[in-house]
């Protein structure tokens, strides 16, 4: 009788989510985007207008509060660190030096997705190739595979 029960429930639960899921799943696609990859920045511009701010203030701001957190994250966790012992406060405050002192890279961030996109697929003498190789496993992103972590679209 519990068995019965029990896989009543499992059934209703796993009908309730598929069904929350699928609804889900449709107001996204009828909100969906128009290929705009930067929704977040849409999103940002639409905060701006609606509190009558200028959007970059508000880019700022989402970015400041993001930094905050991080820093706040990476204290906590190397505090975690030395109170179970795993490192000393001399080992955690030389991480977070090291962690502070490395270059700000979000220059080049725009550079490096622009540059993905425009990198052609892959050549079709080489799709060729692998397929009548089906044992070599294909390249993947950046060095996580052969030859050199080249990455074919």
């Amino acid at each position: 009788m519990w068995r019965r029960k029990k896989l009543i429930m499992v059934a209703i639960l796993a009908t309730a989510v598929l069904l929350a899921g699928s609804i889900g799943g449709v107001a996204l696609a009828q909100t969906g985007s128009t290929g705009d990859t930067t929704s977040g920045k849409t999103l940002l511009a639409r905060v701006a207008a609606i509190l009558g701010i200028d959007r970059q203030k508000v880019e700022d701001a989402f970015a400041q509060a993001r930094r905050e957190m991080r820093d706040e994250a990476l204290d906590s966790y190397l505090k975690n660190l030395v109170d179970k012992g795993k490192i000393t406060q001399q080992q955690a405050d030389q991480y977070k030096a090291w962690v502070k002192s490395r270059p700000d890279m979000s220059q080049y961030q725009q550079k490096l997705k622009e540059w993905q996109q425009a990198r052609p697929a892959m050549p079709p003498e080489l799709k060729d190739w692998q397929s009548a190789r089906p044992n070599v496993p294909a390249p993947r992103a950046f060095g996580r595979g052969p030859l050199g972590g080249m990455k074919w679209g």
